[in-house]
């Protein structure tokens, strides 16, 4: 079980950050996972844990409504139009995604990562469909402990030692990562490393498929299409 990580290093060629509460995230899993499948390499992925409220501000919505709120209009408008982009991406990919009635903490879910990536890697793609999915429909409490389980054991990867791993050496591991990425230039998800690059946004899977399959003819510009 990997115990370390360096945030911009890997044997692998790609490193790809995420986060459960993105909706970033959540619109790039499926392009990003079959370009994984079409080239037939195994990504590197690992956990990106938002700190929203540094730069977004906080609220907390009850029944669709506003009940706490420190954002500036700004803000509002920032992360408005962050679930109009998302949910356009989301339901051409059958997907629901609905606006979230708090900032989460989704640093345990986010190990499960972690945990998936130690124990089954070839799992990583159910970890994902069964975590993401409905916890953009409301349906999970990723802060919970026994959920992220749950969802471990319905992806097919067993969750024995999880609540042990996400209190102790997973914790450490995921906090000890968590410190390296802004000083290394990393700040969003998704985020795709490979050799010098650092690229933030789904719109460069185009380019990041360019690189990684011999980089023949020009590199794609950027683009929302794989």
């Amino acid at each position: 079980m990997q115990n370390s990580y360096s945030a911009l290093t890997s044997d692998t060629p790609l490193i790809v950050y995420v986060d459960i509460k993105s909706p970033y995230a959540f619109v790039a899993i499926r392009p990003v996972l079959a370009l994984e499948a079409e080239l037939g390499i195994q990504f590197d992925w690992r956990p990106l844990t938002l700190d929203i409220p540094s730069y977004l501000g906080s609220a907390k919505k009850k029944a669709g409504k506003v009940v706490e709120s420190n954002r500036s209009p700004q803000q509002w408008s920032g992360v408005k139009y962050a679930y109009r982009d998302a949910r356009r991406y989301a339901e051409r990919q059958g997907y629901i995604l609905k606006g979230t009635e708090k900032i989460w903490d989704s640093s345990i879910a986010n190990i499960g990562i972690l945990w998936t990536c130690a124990h089954a890697r070839e799992r990583l793609p159910n970890y994902f469909e069964a975590v993401f999915p409905p916890f953009w429909r409301r349906e999970l409490d990723v802060e919970d402990p026994a959920v992220v389980a749950n969802v471990l054991e319905t992806a097919g990867i067993t969750s024995l030692g999880f609540d042990e791993y996400q209190l102790g050496a997973g914790r450490k591991i995921h906090d000890a990562l968590q410190a390296q990425l802004h000083p290394a230039g990393i700040y969003g998800v998704p985020t795709f490393v490979f050799g010098d690059h650092i690229l933030f946004g789904r719109e460069h899977i185009p380019y990041v498929r360019w690189h990684l399959s011999g980089q023949n003819g020009p590199a794609p510009d950027v683009a929302y299409e794989v």
